[in-house]
């Protein structure tokens, strides 16, 4: 683990840090974030994330950035991994779920058994799975996480936190989530201020994008999670990627 003046990871003061960082900008909070860590990494999906590696890029150079390939992606998010990859010309790591378990669950209830029984099977095999497989060689990692992508799940997500969802017992694992306090509106205009990529599928209305058959277009003025697992209810629209974590010592 990274040493941090005679600190380990577990010693990590979560609570102070979070005081410290949670009114800073995005840039203060990821700059910190790579100062306290060699061992971390930006989490890759969507137009967040392509903020923050542009954001990152601008502090050190040889930023550490994975994606999950669930298998079930839109053709364009394919292409537009591509596209982030050579632009920044960084390394983009492409983590996939194990292939006899995927086997398994579509040989045993089809490819759209999640209409019926619930996503969370579906994606604990595609996506929680691998992300936990690569967070178990991490110290920390920077997800794109914001307060107002859904105000049933996410309305409490702090800056930085300890990831007890994929932290052991002998192991702490620290989040950090510098784009908690921006807004959508935030995000887009730092994409078009900077001209940096993004998924050509918001172009045709989609704003949160997943899987392909777990993602549609919305309405005007419809909220962006409404676009994920419409079949189901607002407070079951998470992966499990983001389980809801206290802040240590709230």
């Amino acid at each position: 683990m990274t040493q941090l003046t005679g600190q380990t990871v577990a010693e990590l003061d979560i609570a102070a840090l979070e005081t410290e960082l949670s009114n800073q900008s995005p840039q203060k909070i990821l700059e910190r974030a790579l100062s306290l860590f060699d061992n971390i990494a930006i989490s890759f999906s969507g137009a967040e994330d392509v903020v923050l590696i542009d954001m990152a890029c601008k502090i050190k150079r040889d930023v550490k950035v994975f994606s999950l390939d669930t298998g079930r992606l839109h053709p364009e998010t394919y292409q537009f991994i591509d596209h982030v990859r050579r632009h920044y010309g960084i390394e983009l790591e492409v983590m996939y779920p194990d292939a006899a378990q995927v086997e398994a669950l579509v040989n045993a209830k089809g490819l759209f058994s999640f209409y019926e029984d619930g996503h969370k099977e579906c994606c604990d095999i595609r996506k929680v799975a691998p992300l936990r497989r690569k967070l178990a060689t991490l110290d920390a990692w920077i997800t794109g996480q914001r307060k107002d992508q859904n105000p049933s799940t996410r309305a409490s997500v702090p800056v930085v936190q300890q990831d007890t969802a994929f932290s052991t017992g002998d192991r702490a694992l620290i989040k950090f989530n510098p784009l908690a306090n921006w807004t959508s509106a935030d995000v887009w205009m730092y994409i078009r201020s900077y001209e940096i990529p993004y998924n050509p599928l918001h172009e045709k209305g989609f704003i949160s994008i997943g899987c392909e058959p777990c993602t549609r277009a919305v309405l005007p003025n419809q909220h962006e999670r409404e676009g994920r697992w419409w079949w189901e209810d607002a407070g079951k629209k998470e992966c499990g990627l983001h389980a809801i974590n206290p802040v240590q010592g709230s």
